[in-house]
């Protein structure tokens, strides 16, 4: 069940994905640049898949039925985005504090 959904989130992703040009100028060629570009890319691939997993655990959730063992499930991935949020949100942080070490 999960393996679609991570397949349609790629697929999707890719099909909106602006086009990449060359970089002109110095935008790319600087350091702080490319941290702050890789910054940004991995707050956002990390709020998609915690948004992925909030899905999911939702969905598990729903369909549990009563089944002790499928709330348990769904709670075990609805907590998972918790610390993928988490992430998503203190990944500025820590690249910040990587770049202060160069």
């Amino acid at each position: 069940m999960v393996l679609p959904a991570i397949a349609v989130s790629v697929v999707l992703v890719v099909a909106v994905a602006p086009p990449a040009f060359a970089a002109t100028g110095s935008t790319a060629t600087s350091l702080t640049s490319v941290i702050d570009n890789l910054r940004n890319w991995l707050v956002g691939i990390l709020a998609a898949v915690a948004t992925l997993f909030l899905t999911v655990g939702g969905l598990r959730y729903l369909m549990a039925g009563g089944d002790p063992g499928q709330v348990e499930k769904a709670k075990t991935a609805l907590k998972s985005a918790a610390v993928g949020y988490a992430l998503a949100a203190l990944a500025p942080l820590l690249v910040s504090i990587l770049a202060s070490l160069f």
